[in-house]
């Protein structure tokens, strides 16, 4: 019986690395963006202690001012999560 011929493999090269699916100049608006957002919510939140009863729509939107403070500040959690 006849020997059959031998397979030539090529050597193994791995394949490109992908590209990362954002480039690093899309993302400059990130960080300053969880920097406010973080500083506006607390401040939010401080003022609303210390002078919220003198401030006309602070006072008529009364124990919503935490929940409005602590969603400002949940917000930029949220972007921190994106921030490289």
């Amino acid at each position: 019986m006849p020997k059959s011929r031998a397979r030539r493999k090529s050597t193994f090269t791995p394949p490109p690395p992908a590209a990362p699916p954002g480039s690093k100049l899309g993302n400059r608006w990130i960080a300053p963006l969880m920097v406010a957002f973080f500083l506006v919510g607390l401040a939010w939140i401080v003022i609303y202690y210390i002078a919220g009863s003198s401030i006309g729509f602070m006072n008529t939107l009364g124990s919503w001012n935490l929940i409005i403070g602590f969603g400002l500040l949940g917000a930029g959690f949220a972007l921190a999560t994106r921030w490289r």
